[in-house]
């Protein structure tokens, strides 16, 4: 279905590519630091959600579109930037008694939590475009091309999800050693302004520099 080599060298590339934090690494390093480690987990499957939203969105032909389109580029762009820049500001204007790692807090929900990392990261128009001229690059063409494709998608969208979860570990271990009111508040600012800089940074973002 694919050649091993082949595969081990799409898994080193992936892990390459996804070591180089991205907003959706930095949403997830936000509420980790924000709300804490426990409301941080339930960002993992949003994300992995979100990787394979987009490889299927990239690998049916959406990709391309995006890719020749500089309108459709910077439509999804702008929707995914302003997202982000919303999210930061709520969590910048939070107040110290509402940042309690209580998951059964209405904005510490772990849908919410879910939702918002999913919306992130399908909307993120770089990793569409990344994915379509990415993927095709180990593709075996005297092979079946659909059992290729899946198996890159599962490769990819489990790293992503096991990258994503190791950044949260390790912001939520941060936010642990800081337990005093006036601390959590200045870690809940600094990660809400990590958000809106990397809606910033999204804004910015130009289709020849698309990467995840």
């Amino acid at each position: 279905m694919m050649n091993l080599e082949i595969w081990l060298t799409f898994v080193l590339a992936c892990s390459i590519v996804l070591a180089i934090p991205g907003p959706t690494i930095m949403l997830v390093v936000s509420y980790a630091l924000g709300k804490g480690r426990q409301t941080a987990w339930a960002t993992v499957p949003g994300v992995a959600l979100g990787d394979l939203t987009a490889m299927t969105v990239s690998l049916a032909g959406a990709g391309a579109l995006l890719a020749a389109s500089a309108n459709a580029f910077t439509v999804l762009k702008l929707c995914g930037a302003g997202y982000l820049i919303y999210l930061g500001i709520k969590m910048w204007r939070e107040k110290p008694g509402l940042l309690e790692d209580n998951p059964d807090a209405k904005r510490n929900r772990p849908s919410r939590m879910f939702l918002q990392a999913y919306i992130v990261t399908a909307l993120n128009p770089k990793g569409i475009v990344f994915f379509i001229a990415f993927v095709p690059q180990f593709v075996n063409a005297s092979m079946p091309i659909l059992p290729q494709f899946v198996i890159m998608t599962a490769t990819f969208v489990s790293l992503a999800a096991v990258n994503v979860a190791i950044w949260a570990i390790m912001a939520g271990a941060l936010r642990e050693k800081f337990r005093k009111p006036t601390a959590m508040l200045r870690l809940t600012r600094a990660g809400g302004a990590v958000m809106i800089g990397a809606g910033l940074l999204t804004a910015l973002t130009r289709r020849a520099n698309a990467a995840v």
